[in-house]
């Protein structure tokens, strides 16, 4: 009986400790099951969130992804051109200033020097036109009627450096791919950057203006506003255009005087701000800065008198009447564009370009300017106005009467004095 008694108790021993065992077996297999479960989920969970975040700045159309091969070929195109203008850029006069800044015949020589590659290359020189516009023209021309390309654009910077713009255009969206190349202090290329942005408004002008706004960060998730806008001149300018752009207009654009944005002709000649433009007609006659500290206590009578007389058809005594003038001093104030005298407008960066040269029967010439703004309103005429001048037998020339047309002057900023009455 005791024999028995002990071999059941025995028995429900080893049953009892195979129970313990395969519950602990059980416990174990569930614990790292419970583990691959946990890193899968954390793993989808990751996926799903980088999918999002992609998608969120897909969305926001700045710093997209740029993909290897298309890195890599930008890396390679740029190096390309660099190695191409590296000889020019070795004996280039580079100043002693840190930051290089090239003359405008080096950058022209190197554009020329790109040209031949067949690729579309504009340079920072103002006025001067695209090389190999066609390919860029045609690009864009086919944009408009809806169909998907690309187009590669070069730009040579005042620092030697080369800037790559592809432009992508998918049927709806443009997106651009933006890479440069600058010089190091041992004349040796290297990558500075590269970015890819969507597109968010584009236009192509009949005046052959490729304007664009970039996507980039606004507010409230920067706190100022970072200005996308650019204007790329594709179809050319002619030479004369360029020619009467630089002789008649470039020197005085429409920031710190009223020449060009304001009415007037020689009947009515009051209210053009002589103070203000006269450090742009000597920098027009003697083809240098006006320097104020030369002139502590104003420009005297009869070196202001004669350099407006050279540009306009007035007398030294309409000059007194119209202008600041201090009679004790015999002198004529001048006083350097500030916070207190000048308010920053986007209209006042705008270059003037001579659009179109009209040869009228009294010997006079009238020239038709728009005002382009490459900043913030990208428009390539803010205002156009006909400029009217007379040009002497020995390429001197003076101003006769501008007039801003279909209603300009209602949609730029009133002018501002330098200096008050």
């Amino acid at each position: 009986m005791k024999l028995k008694r002990k071999s059941i108790l025995l028995i429900m021993a080893l049953l009892f400790g195979s129970f313990v065992c395969a519950c602990g077996k059980e416990v174990n297999i569930s614990d790292e099951s419970f583990v691959e479960d946990t890193e899968e989920t954390q793993s989808t969970a990751e996926q799903k969130n980088a999918e999002k975040e992609a998608a969120e700045q897909w969305g926001k159309g700045y710093g997209l992804p740029v993909d290897t091969q298309e890195e890599q070929e930008a890396t390679n195109d740029c190096k390309k051109m660099m190695d191409l203008i590296s000889d020019i850029y070795e004996h280039a006069d580079k100043g002693e200033a840190s930051n290089v800044v090239l003359s405008d015949e080096t950058i022209l020589e190197m554009q020329k020097k790109v040209k031949g590659t067949g690729c579309p290359v504009t340079t920072v020189v103002t006025y001067y036109n695209m090389e190999n516009y066609e390919r860029a023209d045609k690009f864009l021309e086919g944009c408009m009627e809806g169909k998907s390309g690309s187009e590669v654009v070069y730009e040579i910077y005042v620092d030697g450096g080369i800037g790559r713009m592809k432009f992508v255009f998918d049927g709806t969206d443009m997106y651009v791919v933006s890479a440069r190349s600058m010089w190091n202090e041992d004349n040796k290329p290297w990558m500075s950057d590269i970015a890819h942005n969507r597109i968010k408004e584009w236009k192509y002008t009949d005046k052959g203006w490729f304007g664009y706004e970039l996507c980039v960060p606004e507010p409230p998730e920067v706190s100022e506003i970072i200005d996308g806008s650019r204007l790329i001149r594709i179809k050319p300018m002619t030479e004369k255009q360029r020619e009467m752009s630089e002789k008649c207009v470039r020197d005085f654009g429409y920031q710190g005087n009223n020449l060009l944005c304001s009415d007037w002709d020689t009947d009515h000649m009051e209210e053009l701000d002589y103070n203000g433009m006269y450090e742009y007609l000597y920098r027009m006659k003697y083809q240098k800065r006006f320097d104020s500290e030369n002139y502590p206590n104003g420009i005297p009578k009869e070196e202001f008198e004669s350099l407006i007389m050279d540009y306009f058809s007035i007398t030294a005594e309409q000059i007194r009447e119209y202008a600041v003038f201090d009679e004790e001093n015999q002198t004529y104030v001048w006083a350097r564009l500030g916070c207190i005298n000048y308010a920053p407008t986007f209209f006042g960066t705008s270059l003037p370009e001579v659009t179109d040269i009209k040869e009228n029967e009294d010997g006079t010439v009238t020239l038709t300017v728009n005002a382009v703004c490459d900043m913030v309103i990208c428009d390539d005429a803010v205002i156009t106005h006909n400029l009217t001048v007379r040009f002497a037998e020995d390429g001197s020339f003076q101003y006769l009467g501008n007039e801003i047309l279909y209603g300009g002057i209602n949609k730029i900023p009133e002018y501002q004095y330098r200096m008050l009455f």
